[in-house]
């Protein structure tokens, strides 16, 4: 019991750091394996997939009455980061992502301090392209950072938010509001997959998405509340944490 609450804690924690700027999984897959040593991890990560899905799912909804969209972008886009999530969980079977997690701090260190130097950058909602051009270069994103998803992970959805402000002009609101949709299609793939293969403890999983659902309810009417400039606040320091927990892991952890 006392396990389940310290899961359904991080769970919340995670809903409401996921529906502001992505990176839900930096709390809640080390606070599994915390209270779970010993299993699979595949189950883990399954069962963190079972709780995530749901937070992300909501934030979605809840962005989507209160930000306007370019669904016709966005809906292929899904649709793409779903194959994507597809083709790197299967990938991942094949070959170990090892160098991926040597590289992630230095990439993450990248897409910090660009951010940080381009003080403007997603301030202000002036997309790019519009029409096919917006749905192709959204779906190219949602497929590369898919696959990332379903091959290795950790911070999928920064990487749409800062992909989505850099490549495609959005603001901070709105490429969090993309990152959510996009996000339910990467962690809705990724779970079919375990769950076909019985890697989900879902009772565990029922427990964590009800939490993760009510972070997420909260993060997301903050980031609704404070706009654009919050949320590229929020992005920072997400990233900032992400880099170090990703560097303990890649060189750290093994020493």
């Amino acid at each position: 019991m006392f396990d389940l609450a310290v899961l359904a804690l991080a769970a919340l924690f995670a809903g409401f750091v996921d529906a502001i700027v992505g990176g839900g999984g930096l709390i809640l897959i080390p606070a599994l394996f915390g209270v779970f040593p010993s299993a699979v991890p595949a189950t883990l990560f399954g069962t963190n997939k079972g709780a995530a899905v749901w937070g992300t799912a909501w934030a979605t909804v809840q962005f989507a009455g209160r930000v306007k969209q370019a669904w016709s972008a966005l809906v292929p886009a899904a649709l793409a980061a779903m194959a994507g999530s597809f083709a790197g969980a299967w990938t991942v079977t094949l070959i170990s992502p090892q160098g991926m997690r040597k590289a992630l701090p230095f990439i993450l260190v990248g897409v910090w301090i660009y951010t940080l130097a381009r003080k403007d950058m997603g301030r202000h909602h002036a997309p790019r392209y519009s029409g096919r051009a917006e749905a192709l270069a959204a779906s190219a994103i949602g497929l590369a950072i898919g696959f990332y998803d379903g091959f290795f992970g950790p911070g999928a959805g920064s990487f749409f938010v800062f992909l989505f402000v850099r490549q495609l002009g959005y603001d901070f609101l709105h490429a969090s509001a993309a990152a959510k949709l996009l996000n339910t299609a990467t962690n809705l793939a990724a779970l079919v997959l375990f769950a076909w293969t019985g890697h989900v403890w879902w009772h565990v999983a029922a427990v964590m998405a009800v939490a993760n659902v009510a972070g997420s309810l909260v993060g997301s009417r903050l980031a609704l509340k404070h706009g654009a400039a919050f949320v590229r606040r929020a992005f920072i320091v997400v990233v900032a944490a992400l880099i170090c927990k990703t560097a303990y892991d890649a060189f750290l952890r093994s020493v």
